[in-house]
């Protein structure tokens, strides 16, 4: 028999006992309350001995799904799953009667049920809830994966990510961090301080990062509209109109490759602060991380790829040049001197390099050659401006601006600089950008002209920072890929090449 056949001869069998639920009234009722959880169980009376745990004859009110059964003559025994964990439940027939327990031996795997019973210990010290009343809820039509192996192919994992949840207890730990992990950074800001807001999704001009966007149309107003690449300007907007510390956790799009680092669609933390410069930045960042690692994880290590990352350690500064000095062994001369910078590039597979300027193949050659490289906690800072069009430049070196990121097991984490705020040099940047958007550049900004104008109002000196949350919880659960860290991450449509 094939799997094809087998499957569908399941299906067929539970939608034959679906139809004989309806056929005696209302198969998917929603009046089961319950009053208890799993994990709340365990943790109250795992440690209650049998004959106390009898003595007090604890009512409770469990639902459920069904993932494990075993089925016997007159009792039985059953495992239950909810959010927090799963717990035991008996059933008997001398309980619930002949005809109500063959009801329940027509149950299966995935359904979903709700028991109401007392707690009680087995001969092998096993919380349960011994069933006097019980109710089928929802009828699953389909198997789950086999119980041990759970849902083991990768690429099913990601498309049908309910199962994944529901039969790999490591998944759903992971986005149970994450979700700590973002409520602990937004009560990190608020305890600092700071204001969350939220900026639109849909802009006029894409701007805010070096990014090829997605566009759409609106209708009433007959305009094209690009989802964001980034929140940047009209975050400052908000720092001018006087909300001095601000920061949103949303998404952002890009219209850009796929990888395990990249997802079209991801969610940045970024934040500003008026009076601050990117050092400040710098140091703060190295507290947040070190603070989120001990309320999320309770410690300031963190594990990924079988490298352990004390986050309470003081973090390694180096410039860009520096970097690529220190990783790939060439002298500092040779990457301000075209030839020589060129004859490198070429050697590290750079395209395009005739057409590119000093400092953008100074990053090109960074990214290449050095980023993969920088495993422990560093800040790479002095960022060629070209390259940074939204950045303050250096008061020492105008070629270079005050900008950092931050980079830990060779991934990039954050980005951060202090703010461009003179509007007349913000102008000829953005002239720059369009020059190279004419030139074929698909990611350089467009002139932002109301950005501009909001600028010669007065944005006070001020830093800002974007973190990749995604990347974030790579770090903090030890995954290997941007998809384990997503619940339903952008995947190539099945059967297309």
């Amino acid at each position: 028999m094939t799997e094809e056949i087998s499957q569908n001869e399941l299906l067929a069998l539970r939608r034959a006992k679906l139809d004989d639920l309806r056929s005696k009234g209302n198969a998917f009722p929603n009046d089961f309350k319950r009053d208890a959880l799993a994990e709340d169980l365990h943790t109250s009376y795992d440690s209650l001995e049998k004959e106390k745990l009898d003595k007090e004859a604890v009512q409770v009110s469990i639902a459920g799904r069904v993932m494990l059964q075993r089925i016997m003559g007159k009792a039985s025994f059953i495992t239950i799953q909810d959010l927090t964990g799963q717990i035991q439940a008996y059933i008997k027939s001398d309980n619930v009667g002949v005809d109500t327990y063959k009801e329940f031996k027509k149950w299966d795997i995935g359904d979903v049920v709700g028991l109401r019973g007392k707690l009680f210990k087995t001969k092998t010290n096993e919380l349960t809830v011994e069933a006097d009343s019980f109710f089928l809820l929802t009828k699953s039509l389909r198997p789950l994966p086999e119980k041990h192996a759970g849902l083991v192919d990768t690429e099913q994992r990601y498309r049908k990510r309910y199962l994944d949840l529901l039969t790999n207890k490591e998944s759903l730990e992971v986005f149970k961090t994450r979700s700590k992990l973002i409520s602990e950074i937004r009560n990190i800001f608020i305890e600092d301080g700071y204001l969350e807001v939220e900026t639109p999704m849909m802009h006029p001009i894409p701007g805010g990062a070096t990014a090829r966007p997605f566009i759409t149309h609106h209708n009433a107003h007959d305009m094209d509209l690009y989802l964001r690449v980034a929140p940047e300007l009209y975050l400052k907007r908000l720092v001018i109109g006087g909300l001095e510390k601000v920061f949103e956790i949303n998404r952002n799009f890009r219209n850009e490759g796929i990888d395990t680092k990249h997802n079209p669609e991801f969610t940045m933390l970024e934040y500003y602060t008026a009076y601050a410069d990117y050092e400040d930045q710098m140091d703060f960042m190295q507290t947040l991380l070190k603070t989120l690692a001990e309320r999320v994880l309770g410690s300031p290590v963190v594990e990924q790829n079988k490298k352990k990352y004390d986050l309470s350690r003081s973090f390694e500064r180096l410039t860009l040049l520096d970097s690529i000095v220190k990783y790939l062994g060439v002298k500092k001369d040779q990457l301000e001197e075209r030839k020589e910078l060129e004859e490198i590039a070429k050697k590290l597979g750079v395209e395009n390099i005739k057409e590119a300027s000093d400092g953008k193949l100074q990053l090109e050659i960074f990214e290449k050659g050095v980023e993969s490289q920088l495993d422990e906690p560093t800040f790479i800072e002095g960022y060629p401006k070209d390259v940074s069009p939204l950045s303050r430049s250096q008061d020492e070196n105008a070629s270079y601006v005050d900008r950092f990121e931050l980079f830990i097991g060779g991934r990039e984490i954050a980005n951060g600089f202090s703010e461009l705020n003179d509007p007349d040099e913000q102008a000829e940047r953005f002239k720059q950008q369009v020059e190279q958007r004419a030139s074929g550049d698909q990611e350089a900004m467009e002139y932002d002209e109301e950005y501009v104008e909001a600028l010669e109002y007065g944005l006070p000196p001020c830093a800002g920072v974007g973190v990749g949350i995604d990347r974030l919880v790579m770090l903090f659960t030890g995954t290997s890929s941007i998809r384990d860290v997503l619940l339903f991450p952008q995947l190539k449509p099945i059967g297309k090449d």
